[in-house]
């Protein structure tokens, strides 16, 4: 932060310096001059090659360059000598982004401004040229200003031939390559900024030459920028104040250069961040540094990111500087030893005024090192594992001179336990106090002592309860009071009586609470510019002819329950108003028609508030319109012409769940901020037009869109687009098979629409791909074998189509991110493919209603997803837009849509934590492995309408996280395993149409189903069935005997019956057998016996 306001206060003083120069110099004679005809028609160009989507450069025509915006003229020459540029950079509580910027290639023509001496075009958008090297050609530059202009390249080495040049700012571009040692030649340079690039190599030592440098930072990217020659020629600096060194990690073993830096006695400011500085560098290099001390100049040391041991680091700092009025060692410093607690603070930093010591475990008894700076006025210490109570933190810092000095504690993002302490007054200079994201609890004492001159107060993100004590309103000079996301209560008049003491409140933040009651009047606060309601538990009408604070810039009251009438004349005094959120309660806005409002709005936030049924005309009236989110909003109208050219200016547009309308005009649009849109659930028609390819999400769903080929296959690329859904339209014929277009898409949904033919071999070729659903289409032939290069899909959804074939096995060897996998409802065949057993991650697999045939894979129990409890599907899905400037992220949302315990159910991330199998309907014979026991975490199982046979594995009484089990029409026998009544959470349970025999376990769960469940299992027996099962008891013990009698007497007939046969067979047929006269007469009378038979039935 002093960094960046070192550099503004340098820029504003270079550019006030010029504006005096051009400004006070009188006209020659009195003459009124004009600027050159060349020079005019240079910026002309230059305009013509720009890409101007704000008018920034709408006043640049007529004869006079010199009264152009932005272009300066020297009064006495009329030649352009500043060219003043800069994007409009807008910054808010909440929002913050560039409200006007330029784009393009910078034309070569601006050669011809061969006297322009300033030239600022910083936080313009040049993300795909490079750094034009004619600017080596400007000779007469003294100031060059490019700061986050996205340019990529390298730094020209033209830029040594700028002789006059005394500021150069590069920070924040894509800048590679090494630093140019031409550089060394501008001698005059007193700034240069090289931050926030990819610079890597030496750095060039010839910048030692730079004898007027005053402020220097330089930066590599993860240690490829080094030091050159130990640093030496930093001693050579002899004017420098600033020097900032980031991630120059060659540091650690070498003390040259930082006895070079001694020698500069003008610096006033040292940053060494993520240098890989150790105790190393101080242990190592002790006797050299023995007689080593950093000039009596500096006065602020930052030592961001390195690994000291605090004892060591601070016997050093108090060896080598007595005069620091700020130091900062964030993450800095290693565990495992405490810091120094004795008199390395209180003695010799006896200048110290500022201090920060985050990212690092110390004690409550540690902060008694601080009471005893008598100087210090700011203590940082954030995210630093304080676990105590926090009256004992406060406590021992108040036990010295630090009480009366003290007037910044940023206490933030600890683990701080207790409670508010009732005075807070023992600071009685304390200015700001931050104790955000720590766990404080219990109310705020009603008597408590705020310090006289306290401003900021914040304790959001705690569990603190209860209310706003009135205390707060007794000598109130708070300017801003955070006390958002937190478990307070009470009626929201009362808070905000409790604050009208408050007169020169401007920020109050009281979001995701559970305040309660209406509206109450805001005015009483005239000083208000911010006001944050969001997500409480506030109700009722707001009352008629509420009126607003004028300074009031935000008003944010989302995810209420407010209701009442909102009329034009309400804002007609809020000319100051940027964010306007009303979202989430039941406002009914009746605006005029012709209403002409008097604010200019950034964000406007009305969903579900009624706005229609026309379209709300007064929007055409917002130019800096950012974010509009305006769904389900009651409106039923044609969507006019001119909202899609305000479209072009938005970040996120929302206009959902309306009744809009029409064919969306094919305007040769270009969406600038790459924004998120939703215009789902409309009437829109026809083609998609292809302005929204320049989205980063685009939602299209339940439209009546008819054709998509337009829109896929243009010619144009569309690498920002993530996310992408055009589920439920009209849309029919082939999908598109010009995919490759698409480098950013992370989600696709086709579902619901009436695609036929294949699917196309292009989406293989869209890399970034992690969500597919092509659900409920006519979808036919085999999944494309180039999908396999989709290696990052996590969700995988192509049921309820026509696909035919196998299952392909490179969706289990190459697919292996997968976590959910549908193919239900198709026309695939054959076994299930051991490979998919290689997915690992798999918390949901569908292959219902196909032809599958074999046995289930005993390898599902690799499934390892379904056998822990971490969800397979995380809270927030992520995906990450290539940029020249760099790599952004996004975040989207995975909508499911499956079969659920026999009924079809939308889930939606978080609410994917379910894991089941569903292989249902198919043709599965054998056994159900008896490693499914081991899928413990599966929540439902559904093997149903198959030919599975054996019995019900003993131990699926494991599956104790089941609610849903569906085992019937299949061939099953065999008793019910007792272990199933020890599923608690089982809801759905379905054996029916299978062979099940015996009686059903008794258990609560297994008793509670209906008769249903167990239907047509003709030897089962036992509650909730009808058929009662034998009873066992005294009666059935001498059943039992009898049958053991009549048994025994059964054994004894059979084995007398065997006897008698063998004695007869024997007797008779071993006769004829081995008697041949007996043999020939027993034939003899056979053959007379047929003969006889035969005559009398050829007679008949």
């Amino acid at each position: 932060m002093m960094r960046m306001n070192n550099l503004i206060l340098i820029e504003a003083v270079l550019l006030f310096v010029t504006v005096d120069l051009l400004l006070v110099c009188p006209t020659a004679a009195g003459r009124e001059v004009k600027c050159a005809e060349r020079e005019r028609q240079a910026l002309l160009d230059f305009k013509a090659a720009m890409v101007d989507d704000y008018g920034m450069l709408s006043s640049w025509k007529g004869r006079d360059c010199c009264h152009w915006k932005g272009v300066g003229c020297s009064n006495l020459t009329a030649y352009v000598i500043s060219l003043d540029l800069p994007s409009d950079y807008m910054f808010g509580n909440d929002y913050s982004y560039f409200e006007r910027f330029l784009r393009g290639k910078i034309p070569s023509s601006l050669v011809e401004l061969q006297h322009l001496r300033y030239l600022n075009l910083s936080f313009n958008g040049f993300e795909d040229y490079h750094i034009p090297e004619f600017f080596g050609n400007l000779t007469s530059l003294r100031y060059l200003d490019l700061l986050s202009c996205r340019f990529g390249g390298r730094i020209p080495t033209q830029f040594g031939s700028l002789p006059h040049l005394t500021y150069l700012n590069l920070f924040d571009n894509r800048l590679e390559g090494s630093i140019p040692y031409q550089l060394g030649n501008l001698s005059k340079l007193q700034y240069l900024d090289l931050w926030g690039n990819a610079l890597q190599g030496i750095i060039p030592s010839q910048l030692g030459n730079l004898s007027s440098l005053h402020e220097l930072y330089l930066a590599g990217k993860r240690g490829s920028l080094k030091m050159k020659d130990d640093g030496q020629w930093l001693s050579t600096l002899t004017s420098l104040t600033h020097l900032d060194l980031l991630s120059i990690l060659n540091l650690n073993n070498s003390y040259k250069w930082i006895q070079a830096i001694s020698n500069i006695s003008t610096l006033t400011e040292l940053s060494l961040i993520n240098c890989a500085l150790s105790d190393h560098f101080i242990s190592s290099q002790t006797p050299r540094l023995s007689m080593f001390k950093f000039p009596n100049s500096l006065s602020i040391l930052r030592l961001f990111d390195n690994t000291f041991t605090p004892s060591l680091l601070f016997q050093w700092l108090s060896n080598v500087t007595s005069n620091l009025v700020e130091l900062a060692l964030d993450s800095s410093l290693l565990e495992g030893s405490t810091p120094a607690t004795s008199n390395h603070f209180d003695i010799t930093l006896q200048s110290l005024e500022r201090l920060d010591i985050s990212y690092y475990q110390i004690t409550a008894r540690d902060f008694k090192s601080f009471a005893n700076i008598c100087t210090l006025s700011s203590l940082e210490v954030f995210e630093s594992d304080l676990t105590e109570d926090l009256e004992s933190v406060l406590h021992n810092l108040s036990a010295g001179c630090v009480t009366h000095s003290l007037q910044e504690l940023d206490l933030e993002s600890n683990l701080f336990t207790g409670s508010i302490p009732d005075d807070l007054s023992i600071f009685p200079v304390l200015k700001e106090l931050s104790l955000d994201f720590n766990q404080l609890r219990g109310k705020i004492p009603d008597n408590i002592r705020l310090p006289s001159q306290l401003k900021d107060l914040s304790i959001s993100s705690n569990s603190i309860q209860g209310g706003i004590p009135k205390s707060f309103g007794n000598t109130c000079s708070l300017e801003s009071l955070y006390l958002s996301y937190n478990n307070m209560t009470g009626e929201l008049p009362v808070a905000m009586q409790h604050l009208s003491g408050c007169s020169t409140l401007q920020y109050l933040d009281l979001r995701n609470n559970k305040f309660n009651g209406t509206l109450p009047d805001i005015s009483i606060f005239p000083s208000l510019t911010h006001l944050y309601l969001s997500e409480n538990k506030l109700n009722g009408k707001v009352p008629e002819g509420i009126q607003f604070p004028l300074q009031l810039e935000t008003l944010i009251m989302n995810s209420n329950s407010l209701e009442g009438v909102i009329t034009d004349s309400q804002f007609h005094n809020l000319s100051k108003l940027k964010v306007l959120g009303l979202s989430g309660n039941s406002f009914a806005l009746k605006i005029n028609r012709d209403w002409i409002p008097p604010f200019q709005l950034q964000a406007i936030m009305l969903q579900h508030c009624k706005l229609g049924p026309d379209f709300p005309k007064w929007l055409q009236t917002q130019k800096t319109l950012m974010r509009l989110d305006i769904s389900n909003a009651g409106i039923s109208d044609i969507t006019p012409n001119w909202f899609w050219a305000l479209s072009t200016r938005l970040d996120t547009m929302n206009i959902s769940y309306n009744n809009l309308t029409g064919i969306i005009p094919d305007f040769a649009l270009r969406l600038t901020e790459y924004p998120s849109i939703s215009l789902a659930a409309n009437q829109f028609e026809g083609s998609i037009p292809l302005f929204l390819r320049n989205a980063v999400s685009l939602d299209l769903s339940n439209n009546k869109f008819s054709d998509l080929t337009s829109f896929v296959c243009a010619n144009n690329s569309a690498e920002r687009l993530g996310q992408l859904d055009i589920s439920n339209n009209y849309i029919s014929g082939q999908i598109p098979n010009c995919w490759s277009n698409f480098k950013s898409l992370a989600s696709i949904d086709l579902s619901n629409n009436n695609f036929s033919g294949k699917v196309p071999n292009s989406i293989g070729l869209v890399l970034q791909l992690r969500v597919l659903i092509l659900r409920n289409n006519s979808l036919t032939g085999e999944l494309p074998f180039s999908m396999k290069h989709c290696k990052n899909l996590v969700m995988l959804d192509a049921g309820e189509n026509k696909l035919s074939g196998i299952i392909p096995s490179w969706i289990g060897s190459s697919l292996q991110q997968l976590q959910m996998l549908s193919l239900r409802k198709n026309h695939i065949f054959g076994s299930i493919p051991l490979s998919l057993c290689s997915l690992n991650g798999i918390g949901f697999l569908d292959l219902s209603v196909n032809h599958l045939w074999g046995p289930i894979p005993k390898c599902f129990i690799n499934f390892t997803a379904m056998t822990t409890q971490e969800r397979f599907l995380t809270d927030y899905h992520s995906y990450i837009v290539n940029q020249t400037n760099g790599r952004s992220w996004y975040n989207y949302d995975i909508i499911a849509l499956l079969m659920w315990k026999g009924v079809e159910h939308i889930f939606e991330n978080d609410k994917l934590l379910l894991k089941g199998i569903d292989l249902s309907s198919n043709h599965l014979s054998g056994d159900i492995p008896s490693e499914l026991e081991n899928l413990v975490e599966l929540v439902s199982l559904n093997l149903s309408r198959n030919n599975l046979t054996g019995k019900i594995p003993s131990g699926i009484g494991r599956l104790l996280s089941l609610e849903s089990l569906d085992l019937s029409r299949n061939h099953l026998f065999g008793s019910i395993p007792s272990s199933l009544a020890q599923i608690d959470f089982l809801s759905v349970l379905d054996l029916s149409h299978n062979n099940l025999s015996g009686q059903i376990p008794t258990g609560t769960q297994l008793q509670s189903f209906n008769a249903s469940s167990y239907e047509e299992n003709q030897d089962l027996c036992g509650l909730p069935l009808e058929k009662m099962c034998p009873k066992k008891g005294p009666r059935q013990e001498s059943l039992v005997k009898t049958q053991d009698e009549n048994d025994g007497f059964i054994q004894a007939f059979f084995a007398s019956m065997g006897l008698g046969f063998f004695a007869g067979f024997w007797g008779i047929f071993g006769t004829i057998l081995f008697n041949r006269s007996w043999r020939y007469a027993y034939f003899r009378f056979l053959n007379n016996i047929t003969e006889k038979v035969m005559s009398r039935w050829q007679c008949w």
